[in-house]
């Protein structure tokens, strides 16, 4: 039998307001379950923590493929106090391909805390962005460090269109579980090949929001540092900060420029393979990121045996992930200062419930880098 809605005005007053009621109660609900998804993914404390950070932090997953369960980590540092109540949010990807944002970006670079020598406990970073931003570290694309997929076909077909297509859906999904950042003013940071992540992620939110007045994705803009492009800039960018340095002598300057240039990364030339040397041997015991600092390639995990500053096919393991993904990328060492600390000496009780992972095997392929942190 049709349902008849009463026409009188105080029926109808009844019915809107339960109308409204309902929706209300809806809205609470739906809001208590952001409140408790939240919560469930707060990190309480890190093992090593000093006290009284004044700042708030949370990690966990996002699924972005259900049908492939495929599922990106993440980690939320809150912006300190002084930052102000609406600081923007910073996503912050690292490059490789296949490099973890949480074991480089966060714990390395710009992130809240670094590893004492002792390899037992945490001090606050002094130039930490969450001073200015809340920093959103995310491990893309999937089979990068802590992020999974339950298709291995995933971690041979990523690719920077599908990794893009994969932010976005995080992004999206990730607001919906934080709304207090929806329409905060948004930045996107990172390095190395995110110089290929960063501003393809950019395009695609730039298209996704075209037409819409007051997109909860509020893009403002994006940085990336140390950015790999295309072969052509990469080289002759380095090359001249190799030269303006004082790093490398004049010839060896024109040289590189002379037999490089033209050339693929992959697949260089021997005349330019041999001034790649000759500039490396001209650069000497150095950091080439940081001239003013100790150099990585005289510190402890070195003499350990994982070779000097260019090492490839070498899988770092850090917290039983590997910071880079060899089916990804074969990288070099970092040079950061402290980075031996974390190769050979931490020690911290890390739990995988603190951040709310799944726990996986150890991924280590090289031989001896395998022997070596055991």
């Amino acid at each position: 039998m049709p349902r008849h809605w009463s026409s009188s005005p105080m029926a109808m007053r009844h019915q809107f307001g339960a109308s409204v009621l309902l929706h209300l109660l809806v809205l609470a609900g739906a809001g208590a379950m952001v409140t408790a998804d939240q919560e469930s993914d707060r990190i309480r404390e890190l093992p090593g923590q000093p006290p009284n950070v004044g700042f708030s932090q949370y990690s966990g997953y996002v699924t972005v493929n259900p049908a492939r369960g495929r599922a990106l980590f993440y980690w939320l540092v809150e912006a300190v106090p002084a930052a102000g109540p609406i600081a923007p949010l910073v996503l912050w990807l690292n490059g490789g391909p296949g490099c973890s944002s949480v074991g480089y970006g966060a714990s390395e670079e710009v992130g809240p805390f670094r590893i004492r020598p002792d390899g037992q406990t945490l001090y606050l970073n002094p130039n930490s962005w969450n001073k200015a931003a809340n920093l959103l570290f995310l491990e893309s694309p999937a089979g990068v460090g802590f992020s999974y997929s339950n298709s291995s076909l995933d971690l041979y077909t990523a690719g920077d269109a599908k990794t893009a297509l994969d932010a976005y859906a995080f992004l999206v999904n990730w607001l919906e579980r934080f709304p207090q950042y929806k329409y905060r003013e948004f930045y996107i940071a990172g390095e190395s090949y995110a110089g290929h992540y960063v501003p393809q992620l950019a395009q695609l939110i730039y298209e996704k929001n075209k037409g819409i007045q007051n997109p909860t994705i509020n893009f403002k803009g994006f940085m990336v540092g140390n950015a790999v492009t295309d072969d052509y800039h990469d080289y002759l960018g380095t090359f001249e900060f190799w030269w303006t340095h004082g790093l490398i002598s004049d010839k060896t300057y024109h040289n590189l420029k002379a037999t490089c240039l033209l050339e693929s990364s992959q697949h260089p030339s021997p005349d330019c393979v041999k001034n790649l040397n000759l500039a490396s041997a001209e650069e000497g015991n150095i950091d080439p990121y940081s001239l003013n600092t100790k150099p990585c390639n005289d510190t402890a995990s070195l003499k350990l045996g994982l070779g000097g500053r260019y090492v490839s096919a070498f899988l770092f393991c850090l917290l039983e992930f590997p910071l880079c993904n060899l089916v990804a990328v074969s990288f070099h060492i970092s040079t950061s200062p402290d980075f031996h600390f974390l190769v050979t000496e931490i020690a911290i009780p890390f739990t995988f419930d603190t951040i709310h992972t799944h726990q996986r095997a150890m991924q280590c392929q090289s031989p001896n880098a395998t022997e070596t942190i055991r």
